[in-house]
Formats: C-alpha cells, structure tokens, sequence
C-alpha cells in the first residue's frame, strides 16, 4: 500500500476504533449495542490489516488474539448470565439497580452484555478477515 494509505489508516483506525467502544457503551440509550459495535471495532482492525499488511499484525497461522477475544466476549456474556442465576435464580436476572433514566449505567445489565457482545462479535469477524488472509496464500 502506498504511504498516504498507511498515514490515512494510522490517524483514522484509533477514531473508529473509539466509535465502536462508543456505540457499544450507549447501546441501551441510542441504535446500535453489542453487535453493532462489535462490527465497528472489528473494522478498525481490517483497516489496518488491509493498510500494513498481515506481517505487521504477526499472522502465520497460530492462534491469535483475535480468537482469544472472541473467547473472552462469550466467557463475559455468560458470566453476567449466571451472575443473575447466582443471585436471584433466574437466569439473566438483573442484579444491579435500574439507575436514572437516559444516563449510562440506567439499564442495569444490558451494557455489561453490550460489552461481551462487541468483544466477541468483533473478535469473530476479525477472526474471519485473518482466516481468509491466511488461506489465501
């Protein structure tokens, strides 16, 4: 890739990057959530992938970070699952209070699972960029 492509990715791949972790955090008060989020974050590392190439990222077939995080977006989701079964015995339950209306932490569980949601959808995408990158070759 030429040298503007890079310098264009380095300076906009943090920006989306933030976009994604914001849209995953205010899922419960505006469109968008885990997953919405979880694509977005997912891109910003296709960018620079697509930018630097897969030699900057170490790619060569092993297990990578990308399956890891996509391992802990799940482990969390159920966490917070048996969380509930844990301390009312209902699975899901919301065991933190309701908060404010329209405030960040008003919806009790959701944005913890917001959270597990983007982690794991966007390590499940980068995964698939990373698996058709290496079984191209």
């Amino acid at each position: 890739m030429s040298e503007i492509v890079k310098t264009v990715s380095r300076l906009f791949s943090p920006l989306i990057f933030l976009f994604g972790i914001y849209i995953t955090i205010h899922g419960h008060l505006t469109p968008g959530g885990g997953f919405a989020g979880g694509v977005i974050l997912a891109g910003a590392v296709v960018l620079g992938i697509l930018a630097y190439g897969g030699e900057k990222f170490g790619l060569t077939g092993k297990k990578n970070k990308a399956s890891a995080s996509e391992s802990l977006g799940i482990l969390l989701f159920w966490f917070v699952a048996i969380l509930g079964l844990m301390f009312g015995g209902i699975f899901f339950l919301n065991f933190m209070g309701k908060g404010i209306p329209f405030h960040i932490f008003s919806a009790g569980i959701i944005p913890l699972c917001n959270i597990g949601i983007a982690v794991e959808v966007g390590g499940a995408i980068s995964v698939i960029v990373l698996a058709l990158i290496l079984f191209e070759k």
